[in-house]
Parts: structure tokens; C-alpha cells; sequence
């Protein structure tokens, strides 16, 4: 088998055989496939398309080029949360002690910030002394003495996806939805927890920027789980406004520990309720209470212990940004638009995060909000504070705030658009 005919066959718009996918994820991963022919191979599928049973065995050769990690020692289910991404979704920090406080293990392998949407790792990393890499030793201890874990994955999870993910940043192929939903699953299902929540978001600030596309990939990605033994589930959720009231690194978690606290937004704490339900359900814990679990601080206490764990200072205070501009209203009435995309560029300009992987965060960088879509506001009200140590990227991210707002008269009805839009199962 060489890849010119496997290039060919998808180029032509032929579904692949069991055997070309195999052979053309395992050739690529050792090096006998080349970038280009890669590249050339991503292109077409990103033209053509591929076909459930191809999407299903193309993701079951990204797993087959690693290991796979096995949690049946644990005393305690598994259940684990991966989000698509989006504008002040710090959703995982709070969610996995959380979930972990009503009895499931969490084990969250999580990834850093590209372009506008921010990265967990990222977040964490702001709590001094805390660190992502954990050997898989390390991460079976926590979860064992713990109960949640976030950290970075392994080199040895899914090595094919790593290569390809790498290549389709660089190629334009990063929208294929076959390509997209066995990236996500093939490390989901690698990482061998036992039932998975899916949060795709849909909106501005999203991947996904409209619904027939959200669903499409949910749906997807939830028959790849369920062709591999694992239970799981997609919420579909709004991200055409940022969640919370902080878009950032160390603003994020700072808001986090508000929620764990009892506080916090309101749509931060639905939907990590929302999402914590869905995990619990899968686990096979329906009865437990998450809103419980946040009230008696069962849930911050598994937080301070998972911090400290990772060696991490739960009492440490967070950095903050040297420079701070204030963005004020410029007229009387309701605020019916606060644009998440816009607030995410303005944050990745600000330093909150890179453009390339190797690119290195302020801590303390970001946006905060001070309304949000609803809010009745004034001229000259305090809308944002920009947060950065260079005081040179104001004007830059002033620039991607230009057209984010949109007000409405003071009479004007406002109805917010739901959190949670669709669940698929």
C-alpha cells in the first residue's frame, strides 16, 4: 500500500477501506508517511467528508497508535468532560471537584489556550508551585487519594493525533467535523474513563458558530463513545456571550473558587451544574446532589486538596496584571449584546493567550466584565477593565472590542438565550 493511492482514493471521493486507514495513520505516525502527503490526505477529507463507519475505524487507528490508559483498579467510577472551547469557560475547575465530591473519579486531561480560546492548563498554572505533567503513576494516586485530577496528557496517548492536530492548525483543515470529532475522541477514549459529557459550544466565541453544525459534530462524537464502550452524552451550549465575568488565566481561576465558595455567576454555576448532573448520571450516580456538594463546601474541599496534590498552594494569592485600562458605556439603555468572540481576541491580545504553542501567558492578563447582555447601563458606566502587563497591547485589543457592544433603548424587553440549548444521547 503506498499514500498516493490512499490521497487518490479520498481525492476521488471513494471511502476509504478499513485496511488504507490503518495502514496510512500507522505509516504516518512512524515517519514513512510524509507532512505533505498528510496535508494532502486532510485536504480531501476535509472536501469529501468521510462516513460514520470510516470516521469510526479512522479514530480507532489514532488510539491503536498509543496506549491506553485502564482506571478499573479504582474504587470509584470514572467520569470525565471535554468542552470544544470558548470565551471564559473555566467550567473544568470548579466541575471536577465537584463531580469527584459526589464519588467519581475525574480524570481530566486538559489542553492549553490557541488564539481566542483560553486553556485550563493555562489557568491552573497561574496557582503557584501547581503543575500539569503527571506521570501515569502520578495521576492513578491522585485519583485514587483524591478523586479529581486535570493535568496535560502523555506523550503516549493517541501520538497520530498529535502529529495531525500539529499539521491541520497549519493547513486549513482544522474545520472537518470527521476530522475534529476522532481528534477529541480518540484521546477521550484513550485516556480509558468509563462514560464521557460533551460541552460543544455554539455561538461567536465558539468552533461551532452555528447550531446545524454543533449538532452535527455532537452527535458524531457521541456515537464514536458509544462504538468504543464508552457511555456518553453532549450538551449543546451558548457561547455567543463569554461565560462568567472574566475571560483570562488567574481571573478565571479566582472566579472558580468563588463558585466552590457558594458564589459566583450564574451561568457559570448552571452549567456546571448542568454538566455535573450529566456526569453523575453517566457514572451511574443519579441520586447524588451536586448543588449540595457546593453548599457545604464538600466541593472546595476536594479543590484545595487536588491544588495541593499537583503541588499547587490553594491559599497563595493569584497574580494579577501590572496595567489596567477601563472600557466605559457609550449610551444609555440595555446592553442586548456583549460579543464573546471579540472579548476572547481582546484577552489573546492582552496576553492571556499565544498564538503558537510555544508562546508564553501572563498570569494575570485578561478581561473582566462588569455587565453583561440584559443589564441596563449608563453613559460612562465601567462596561470592562482590561488587565495586562503590557500596557502597549491596550489599543490592540481596544481595537477587537471596537463593534462588541450593542445597545438597546431603556424600555426595551431583553429575553437571554438559554444556556444549555440541546442534549444529545
Amino acid at each position: 500500500m503506498d499514500a498516493i493511492s490512499v490521497i487518490r482514493a479520498k481525492r476521488d471521493g471513494t471511502r476509504l477501506t478499513d485496511a488504507q486507514i490503518d495502514w496510512v495513520i500507522d505509516a504516518y505516525t512512524r515517519g514513512e508517511v510524509a507532512d505533505e502527503q498528510m496535508s494532502a490526505l486532510a485536504m480531501a477529507i476535509f472536501l469529501n467528508g468521510m462516513d460514520r463507519a470510516e470516521i469510526a475505524r479512522w479514530t480507532a487507528a489514532m488510539i491503536a497508535s498509543g496506549e491506553r490508559m485502564d482506571f478499573s483498579s479504582l474504587p470509584r467510577p470514572t467520569a470525565d468532560k471535554h468542552s470544544t472551547g470558548g470565551v471564559g469557560d473555566k467550567i473544568t475547575l470548579p466541575l471536577a471537584p465537584l463531580v469527584a465530591a459526589c464519588g467519581a473519579a475525574v480524570p481530566q486531561l486538559s489542553g492549553r489556550g490557541l488564539g481566542h480560546t483560553g486553556g485550563t492548563l493555562d489557568k491552573l498554572e497561574s496557582i503557584p508551585g501547581w503543575r500539569a505533567q503527571l506521570s501515569n503513576e502520578d495521576m492513578l494516586a491522585v485519583l485514587r487519594d483524591v478523586g479529581p485530577v486535570i493535568c496535560a496528557a502523555g506523550e503516549g496517548l493517541a501520538p497520530a493525533d498529535k502529529k495531525l492536530y500539529a499539521l491541520r492548525d497549519v493547513t486549513g483543515t482544522v474545520e472537518s467535523i470527521p476530522l475534529i470529532a476522532s481528534s477529541i475522541m480518540s484521546k477521550k477514549i484513550a485516556e480509558g474513563t468509563g462514560s464521557l459529557v460533551l460541552d460543544v459550544k455554539v455561538g461567536s466565541g465558539a468552533f461551532m458558530k452555528d447550531i446545524d453544525s454543533a449538532r452535527e459534530l455532537a452527535t458524531t462524537m457521541v456515537g464514536l463513545g458509544k462504538d468504543h464502550g464508552v457511555r456518553t452524552t453532549a450538551l449543546l451550549t451558548d457561547m455567543s456571550t463569554p461565560l462568567g465575568l472574566t475571560a483570562g488565566n488567574a481571573l478565571e481561576v479566582r472566579e472558580s473558587v468563588e463558585v466552590l465558595a457558594g458564589g459566583g455567576p450564574a451561568d457559570v454555576v448552571e452549567l456546571t451544574l448542568a454538566l455535573a448532573r450529566e456526569m453523575l448520571d453517566a457514572a451511574g450516580l443519579p441520586d447524588a446532589d451536586p448543588a449540595k456538594a457546593l453548599a457545604d463546601g464538600t466541593a472546595m474541599d476536594h479543590w484545595r486538596r487536588m491544588i495541593a496534590a499537583q503541588g499547587g498552594d490553594p491559599d497563595a494569592p493569584l497574580p494579577t496584571a501590572r496595567e489596567h485600562h477601563v472600557v466605559t458605556a457609550t449610551a444609555d439603555g440595555v446592553l442586548t449584546r456583549l460579543d464573546a468572540y471579540a472579548v476572547g481576541l481582546a484577552a489573546w491580545r492582552l496576553g492571556a493567550g499565544r498564538a503558537r504553542k510555544e508562546d508564553p501567558v501572563q498570569a494575570g492578563a485578561g478581561v473582566e466584565l462588569h455587565a453583561k447582555p440584559g443589564d441596563r447601563v449608563t453613559t460612562g458606566q465601567p462596561l470592562l477593565t482590561l488587565h495586562t502587563d503590557t500596557p502597549s497591547t491596550f489599543a490592540y485589543a481596544l481595537e477587537a472590542l471596537k463593534d462588541a457592544v450593542t445597545y438597546a433603548p431603556q424600555n426595551t424587553g431583553f429575553t437571554p438565550t438559554p444556556i444549555v440549548l440541546e442534549r444529545i444521547a
